[in-house]
Formats: C-alpha cells, structure tokens, sequence
C-alpha cells in the first residue's frame, strides 16, 4: 500500500469572494504523507495551512485534509493574465499528484442594466417581445421576470417563452398579458430591478352584423343600425371606421304608404302637368350651379399651378431626391436641399450671449434653372408633352471661420453667379455655383497642439502635444466634401456612412498620430455590418485602410454609436463606408418637419425631411429653411431605417377638416428604398400644401407618419400658430452658430500638461508585471488592437489623445481619476507606482472645474 500515489478525495472548487468574507478552499487526498496548496505558482505558507488527518479503518490508509483561506485583498493584489487560482499538490511514498484548478474571484453586480424593457402597445394575438440585458456580474446573472409583483413562469404558460438570452416572450398576445413589467437580476452578491414596462393589449373595435331594415316611412326612408361590439373596443384600440346607422330610399312595391296615399287621393291631370314642369325647371337649375361651381374651381386651380404645370406629386407620389435645386412651380418658394447649418454637438465653449441669427439676403437672385421632366399622364390629359419646374437658388450662410471655396460655376449659372459679400459677419464667404464645394476650416499649430473643428458637423482633429516639432508652425485644414461620392466599389453594395473629410497639408510631418473625429449613421448595435475605412489616394482612387473589426497597426479605429475616433499618421481624405451583412442592419435617419406661410397667406407648406442622422447632414436642411423662413414645427427624431428593401412612406394625417384642407393624392407620399438607403450627401424632401378655408383660421394640428413598410414608425406632431405676416413672428433659429473652429495650447484639451505627463510617465515604464499601459487601456475601455499602440514611442500618450477625442463633448475628467485610482489598488504591491497613481488621481480637476473656466481664459486661446 506504500507505493500507491496519493488520489484526492475532495479537491478544490470554484469559489467568489462577497464582499469582504474570505472563502475556504479544501483538498483530502489517501494516502497522503503531506498536503501543500500553490496558489498563481507559489507555494503557500504552511503556517497557512489547517491540517486534518486519521486512519481509514479496513485499508489503514493515511486521509490528510488541508484548508487555506483566500482574502478579497490577495485577489485584488493579484495582477496577471488569468484569474487567480489554487491547486493542491499531495505527497505519498511513491511520488506526489496534483488536483484540479480552482479559481476564486470576486463577485460583484453593477447596477446599471445594459438594456431596460421598453413599454409598448400590441393589438390582440400579437407578439410582445421584451428584451432585458442584466448588469455586468462575477457570477452571471440569472433573470426572472415579474408581471406586476408576482413571478411569471413559462412553465406554467406554454405561451410565455423567457429561455430566449433573458427576453421575454409572449408568442400571443391576450387581454391578461397587459400589466407591468419588471426584469429582476440577481446573482450571489446582490438583486437589481430594472424600470418597469407597461404593456397594453388593445383591441381594435368591429362592426356587428347589420340590423333588419326598418319599415318604409311616410318619406318613403327606411333604416338599419349596428354596432361596434364584434369585437369591442378595449384597452384604447381603434374605433369602428364607418357609420352606426344606414338610411335608404325605398323604391318600387317597398314603398307601401305612399302608394296607398296615392291611391286614396286623386289629383287632377292639370296638378300632374304643372308638378313635372317644376321638377324639370329645378333640375335644370341645379345643373347650371354645378356647372359654374366646376368651372371656377377648374379656373382656380388652373392660376394657382399654371396652365402648362400639373402637379406630379399626385403622379409620382410627390417625391424628388433634389441633386439639383428645382421647383414644382416658379411662383412657390424653391424646395432647396443644398444648405449649410447644424447645431451640433462638437463645438467649443462660446462666451458669447445667444442672440438671435439674422436671414441676410448674401447674394442677388440667380435666373431661374429650367428642367424638363418627362409624364407620360400629362400626354394623356393633353396638357403638355413636357412639365417645366423652376427654381431659384437662395443665399447660403455659413458659421464664421468656415469657407466655402468660390469655384468658376459652370453649367446653366456660368457668367451670371454673383459673389457680392455682405457686411454681416467677418470670415463669412460662401459661393454661389451648382456643384458643391468642400466646407473647409483652417488654423495654425506649434508644438503645444490643439483641435481643429469644421462647426456644426461633427468633425474635428485633436494635434497632440509635442506632435509638431518645437519652434515649429503648421497650418492645418480640414474639409468635408459636398459632391457625390467616389468611395464606394463598383459592385454597388456598399453604402457612404459619414462625410468624406480631408486633413492637411499633404506635406505635413508630425511625431505621432493624430485623433480625426467623423459622425457616423450605421446603427452599431448588433453585428450586422461589415464597415471599413478608406483613404483616397492620389491618382483620386480609393484604398481600403482597414476593416473596423480587424486589428492593424497602420491605424486604430473606435467606432461608438455616433461616431468614429481614427488615429491616423498620414494626412488625406477619410470615409467609413458600410456594407449590410444581414436584412437587420440599419442605419439612423434624422427626421424633421419645417413650414411657414406661402405668399398667398391661405396656403401653409409643410415640408418634411430624411437625412442621414449626421451633423453635417442635418445642418444642410436647416440652412436652407433659414433661408425660406420655416419654422420647427417638432423636435428632429431618429428613425432606423432597416436593409429590408422595403420602401418609405410619409402620411398627413388628422387635419382639421372644416378649417384645413389639402389637394388629393398627396396625403400619403412615398421614397423608394433605394433612394432612401443609397443617399448620403443631398438630403430627401417631400412637401405638403395645406389650404385654410378662411384667414380667421389661425391655428393648424396635424400628425405626420414616418414609417418604412414593415419597419419602424415615427410621428411627427404638428401644432403651430399661423401668423398672418412672417415679419412678425421670431425664427426657431434662437441660438448661436458655434463659430470657434480651433484652439491651440493647453486649453484645447481636458487633460492638463503636467498630469498628462506624469501619467505617461508612470504608464511607459515596464514592470514585473508587463507594460502598465495596457492596464491603462484596459480601464479606459480601449483595450482592442493593443498592437497598435505597443509600435508607438509613448503608448500612454496616444491613449490619452484617442481618450480625449472620444470625451471632447464631456470632458468626464472624474471617470479617468477614478480608472486610476482603480489601477492603483491593483498596483498596491509595487509601492512607489501605488503612491505615484494616487496622488496623480487626486490632482485631476473635476469635470465642473474644468467646465467652469471664464470665458476671458479661454479667448486668449481662440485663433
């Protein structure tokens, strides 16, 4: 029996530390002279060790139990690239075993969950789906769900299914279904609610069958009713369309009453003659009012479109995708898309008071522009072989410290464009011409850096300190271009996710990469797309740099749900382009509805937009509704538009029916799927004409439906006061154009110098444990092609930049001190770089600090 090798009885299980109780870890093995734990490949103390031992009895054999205590603190102190973990090793005569890994790690439950049910309304027999992601947890959390306080169970319910990645489902939907719900998520540290969904199974009401006629009057009128109860309304589900009660007229052997009448009273021949006389004479009274009625509503709509205009928005659903600025007809306002202006979200601090935007008249009309435009239906009225839309281009604005580059025109406009600049603002250029010209800003640079921002179009170019050499100046230019693009592949399946954006001059040396910011519009939710980022080269082809999801070491991509932070080291022009994977893939449209009086004062055009949800995209309508005089009628909303093929519709609904009314066929208007997926630069318009019966009608509500063909839905409240004279009412534009488009030196940026260096200084210094910096990366959330990074000279340094670029609108300064000071405790071993992180934390300035600098600092460092 002495030359058996020991067998373990009981090793070591898997075990989380809760809170602050340390955990047991057991081992018994027979026959065993001497029992050790090693723990991360160091043996443990055996003044650590509890020993057991006694004699099996039948076998004689010597069982040894051992017991160590594992501390939350040896697991924090703990850093390497796996877990922390224990075995233990057991001796006998003939030679030693080992047992399983164990490994031990903290639990924990954050509070926060990644996804919170949503309320919603389902009809009967639908389907309702809530979708719940618990919060980060050591261990997992389990999910249960709750119907107003009580467990609901799918075992139960064969109709209920949660098994599907914690949602749940209900596959049928019944009038019990509706309460509140609530996710629960708990695990052995903790429980987390999430906020309660309300779900409302309605039913939409129907019509019963219809009631036996009534007997004929003596108005020779008989009735039948029915009623709204098959099935009733419940749960605020639509009302029965149609009538409750159907009159007729009775004809023939129905009308009883009236024969008998005629029958009782005889009336005289003469009596007879006269009443058809009568009858023939109102008859033909009747018809000549129709007749004039008919033919002043015909004169009438003739003078409001012109007698070779038809409008082709009852042929064509109403819809143009305006590459070219044209008009439906010359006496309307021109339905322009091409126009500057966004309030976006990067912008730099303005001291300055918000005051009202100006509509200056920039430049003298421009000729009409003529385009034919071919309908075959108007061929067949005999109207015109062709219909001519005209248009006017209004003046473009641009925010101050942008230039629009002035080109020679061409086209229809060539020696007619005028460029006869207004004194309103400095540095306010813009050009007049058919194409479009790169929106382009500039600033000088030395070797303190600074960021480069195109207002109101979610670019922008963070220069690190130290990336310009010293005794150095560069002038910087960025630009965005405004034509079609060129970056997508010949085989059609790729589609322009944000602005193709240059950087510049082509000459330009710099000793590390440099952050370019660009918005995107791809819905970067799910795995549903395949996005790259491309350069042009310079014979103007384009070069796939790299596949976002893909690492590489020429550059670094980190793609959040708006926009896209590039460390890049050659400057060029830049585009994320996307191909969908799947059907589900989507990207996000920006929707909003504008409208103002037409000259006529009775008409109201309400004109509705579907741009790409960027900030440069959006900037362009509202530009040009600037320059119209629209109005905001609802806040911009976010539509995600699917990769379905399904196509877009817009819909007028609810107008005032005795104040409003609106031409026929335009109600419901339509784009095509691949106009609406395929478009990146012009943005998308359709136009409603709403006309009021009498100038006292002062006031308009309505809704506008935005919804792609089994997809997603928007409504678009409208409810406005019509002014009689646009001279009176305030424009929707009250606030400022960001107008500051770059910033050098330490005011550019949220770190502070000396902190920023202290911190590379402590993070590029290697250690027992590997390069600091990739903790570093770790923590802040950008530990992805960490390869990257390792062939830079200062790898904390490009960190940081790609951490400012990504915090620019924050500037969250208490969420970096808090990741050091985390990292901190996990270097609490190493003394001096504890100490060192610790007082680097504490010397970080709060968020509010840094957000409250005077509006004097921060001019001394406006270019």
């Amino acid at each position: 029996m002495s030359g058996t090798l020991p067998h373990f009885l009981q090793e070591p299980d898997d075990a989380y530390i809760v809170k602050s109780n340390p955990i047991k870890l057991r081992c018994r093995a027979r026959p065993a002279l001497q029992i050790f734990f090693k723990c991360n490949g160091e043996w443990v103390h055996q003044n650590q060790h509890t020993s057991l031992e006694h004699t099996e009895l039948g076998t004689g054999l010597k069982i040894r139990e051992v017991m160590i205590n594992v501390s939350r603190q040896q697991v924090e102190d703990f850093h390497g690239p796996e877990d922390y973990w224990c075995l233990c090793v057991a001796w006998s005569h003939l030679g030693t075993s080992k047992s399983r890994k164990a490994t031990v790690r903290i639990a924990y439950l954050r509070k926060n969950f990644e996804q919170e049910p949503q309320g919603m309304e389902v009809p009967i027999n639908g389907m309702i789906v809530l979708h719940c992601r618990p919060p980060e947890g050591v261990p997992a959390a389990e999910v249960e769900w709750l119907k107003n306080e009580e467990l609901v169970s799918s075992i139960e319910d064969i109709n209920i299914d949660t098994r599907a990645d914690h949602n749940l489902i209900i596959n049928e939907a019944r009038l019990s279904d509706s309460g509140n719900y609530t996710c629960l998520a708990s695990n052995i540290v903790a429980r987390r609610r999430s906020a309660t969904a309300t779900v409302i199974v309605f039913v939409d009401g129907g019509w019963a069958e219809w009631t036996m006629w009534s007997v004929c009057s003596s108005e020779c009128e008989r009735q039948r009713t029915r009623e709204c109860t098959d099935p009733e309304p419940k749960h605020g589900g639509r009302l029965c369309d149609g009538v409750a009660l159907d009159t007729d007229n009775c004809t023939g052997d129905l009308c009883i009453q009236d024969r008998k009448l005629l029958h009782d009273v005889k009336v005289p021949q003469g009596d007879n003659n006269d009443v058809a006389l009568y009858s023939g004479l109102a008859a033909g009274v009747v018809t000549v009012v129709v007749l004039v009625i008919a033919l002043t509503l015909y004169r009438r709509n003739q003078s409001e479109y012109g007698v070779d205009v038809i409008d082709s928005s009852a042929l064509t659903g109403g819809f143009q995708s305006f590459s070219n600025p044209l008009l439906m007809n010359s006496s309307m306002q021109p339905d322009l898309t091409v126009s500057r202006t966004y309030t976006g979200p990067i912008c730099f601090p303005d001291s300055m008071e918000k005051e009202l935007i100006p509509e200056p008249a920039l430049f003298d009309p421009l000729p009409d522009l003529k385009d034919k435009v071919h309908s075959s239906f108007m061929v067949s009225l005999g109207v015109s072989e062709r219909a001519e839309y005209h248009a006017k281009v209004p003046s473009q604005t641009f925010p101050r410290g942008v230039v629009q580059e002035i080109g020679g025109g061409g086209g229809t406009l060539g020696g007619r464009g005028k460029s006869q600049l207004a004194p309103v603002q400095p540095a306010l250029v813009s050009s007049m011409t058919t194409g479009k010209r790169p929106l382009r800003t500039n600033g000088v640079f030395g070797h303190g850096g600074g960021r480069l921002v195109v207002p109101n179009a979610g670019v922008s170019l963070l220069v690190p300190h130290g990336a310009i050499e010293e005794d150095t100046t560069w002038e910087l230019y960025m630009s965005i271009t405004q034509q079609d693009s060129s970056a997508l592949s010949d085989e059609g399946q790729e589609i322009l996710l944000s602005p193709e954006v240059t950087y510049g001059p082509p000459g330009l040396t710099l000793s590390c990469p440099v952050a370019l910011t660009i918005a995107h519009c791809a819905d970067v939710s799910s795995e549903d797309w395949n996005i790259k980022l491309k350069r042009q080269a310079q014979d103007n082809s384009w070069e796939e740099v790299m596949t976002v999801e893909e690492e590489s070491t020429a550059c670094y991509c980190l793609l959040d749900t708006q926009c896209c932070h590039l460390l890049v080291e050659r400057p060029g022009c830049y585009a994320l382009v996307g191909e969908a994977l799947t059907q589900a893939a989507g990207k996000r449209l920006r929707l909003a509805a504008f409208g103002n009086m037409e000259p006529n004062f009775l008409n109201y055009s309400i004109r509705v937009y579907c741009v790409n949800d960027t900030p440069h995209a959006f900037q362009e309508v509202v530009s040009v509704e600037r320059g119209r005089g629209g109005r905001l009628l609802e806040e911009p909303k976010t539509l995600l538009f699917r990769a379905n093929s399904f196509n877009l519709q817009v819909s007028i609904q609810d107008i005032p029916q005795f104040l409003w009314s609106i031409k026929p066929f335009t109600t419901c208007q339509e784009f095509s799927f691949t106009q609406v997926w395929c478009s990146s630069q012009s943005p998308l318009q359709c136009a409603f004409s709403l006309e009021r019966y009498s100038p006292a009608a002062n006031q308009l509500s309505c809704k506008i439906s935005v919804r792609q063909v089994k997809g997603h839905e928007q409504i678009l409240q409208v409810y406005t006061t019509i002014a009689e004279s646009e001279k009176d009412t305030v424009p929707f534009f009250t606030q400022s154009d960001c107008t500051i488009t770059s910033q050098t030196g330490s005011r550019a940026f949220k770190i502070p110098l000396s902190i920023r260096q202290r911190i590379c200084a402590t993070f590029d210094t290697a250690n027992a444990k590997g390069k600091d910096w990739q903790l570093l990366a770790q923590k802040l959330h950008i530990d992805r092609n960490l390869g990257y990074f390792a062939r830079q000279t200062s790898p904390s340094a490009v960190i940081l930049s790609l951490w400012e670029a990504q915090h620019q609108e924050r500037g969250d300064l208490d969420s970096l001190a808090s990741a050091l000071e985390e990292i901190g405790k996990v270097q609490s071993k190493h003394s001096t770089s504890a100490d060192t992180l610790d007082h680097i934390s504490k010397t970080i300035p709060s968020s509010d600090s840094i957000m409250n600098r005077s509006s004097e600092e921060l001019d001394t460092n406006h270019t």
